[in-house]
């Protein structure tokens, strides 16, 4: 089976019980249809329900399916990683296990990952069968992710139903909570090739939503902190230098116009020390000096570190 498999389809999941039979078969209708080769990996991100059993008992009708179970819950970014670890189709292909996303889809999506050479295919769930209170928040952290990340072709970052070539998924590492900035991931990684489709959004059968609110706000801090490694990981002086620089200048610039106004024109001003604007130039240049030394600290750090030089290989000859 290792040999030309076609599609890895990889799950994570929570609590999803119910849906799990239904999805299997469901899959497995419509690549066998197609005449793909494939293999469905389950990751049960410790589930408390059934989760494992029912995939057992689908495992014992269908070789092809692969299960890896946590002994607690990590989120689905650890549950995208360690299934991408395991994928080994040339097209891997991740969904919800909540039958919200149709696999239907499927054989569009490869068609444009192969045919058409695409890296990453995301899904748009442009018609949405969520509260508003869901879709309002998702639109607003879609357009900052959108300006952040330079991706403007995309509407929907966090939608779970995405396609990618072998080579992506290979070479990009997910972890904390990133799975929703995967494509913002794999673009800086060198994978530019990235395009959306219109996907159907199904209401869900069976179940409860597992998310609240709060994955918005971690989501906006997420997207802070990836924009921050991707651009300066390996130059931390580019940025705090340059801001430690910036400030110091304004702090000094300001110390002296009061220097030279007290010593030359008008040297019956107040004291400096009772002047609201020297302690505003004093602490410019402190923490203008701070952020400097920040910077180049973080600069001998990024340099002593084991992977101060990986960096992401196309080819070698």
């Amino acid at each position: 089976m290792n040999e030309a498999l076609n599609i890895s389809v990889v799950i994570p999941l929570y609590n999803e019980e119910e849906s799990l039979p239904e999805l299997a078969e469901w899959i497995h209708n419509v690549l066998s249809h197609h005449h793909y080769s494939y293999e469905i990996i389950f990751v049960d991100d410790g589930s408390r329900d059934n989760s494992w059993k029912v995939i057992e008992e689908l495992k014992a009708k269908n070789s092809r399916i692969k299960a890896i179970k946590f002994r607690r819950n990590y989120g689905k970014s650890a549950g995208l990683n360690v299934g991408f670890a395991a994928a080994e189709g040339d097209v891997v292909f991740t969904m919800d296990a909540d039958l919200q996303d149709s696999p239907d889809e499927l054989p569009d999506l490869y068609k444009m990952i192969v045919e058409e050479g695409y890296d990453l295919v995301s899904g748009w769930k442009k018609k949405r069968y969520d509260p508003i209170t869901k879709t309002i928040p998702t639109k607003l952290f879609n357009a900052a992710t959108r300006r952040m990340s330079g991706i403007k072709n995309l509407h929907d970052f966090n939608c779970g139903l995405k396609a990618y070539k072998k080579e992506v998924i290979k070479n990009i590492e997910v972890y904390g909570e990133m799975h929703r900035y995967i494509p913002v991931i794999a673009k800086w990684a060198g994978f530019e090739k990235i395009t959306e489709k219109v996907v159907q959004h199904r209401e869900r059968k069976y179940g409860t939503t597992k998310f609240g609110i709060e994955r918005f706000i971690n989501g906006f801090l997420d997207l802070l902190s990836i924009t921050f490694m991707a651009k300066f990981s390996k130059r931390p002086m580019h940025l705090f230098g340059t801001l430690g620089t910036f400030m110091f200048l304004i702090g000094f610039l300001i110390s002296l116009w009061l220097g030279v106004n007290k010593l030359f024109i008008d040297t019956s001003a107040r004291l400096l020390a009772d002047r609201a604007e020297f302690y505003l130039a004093l602490t410019s240049m402190i923490l203008g000096s701070l952020l400097f030394i920040s910077g180049f600290l973080g600069e001998l750090i990024s340099r002593s570190s084991v992977h101060r030089n990986k960096y992401q290989i196309e080819k070698e000859i």
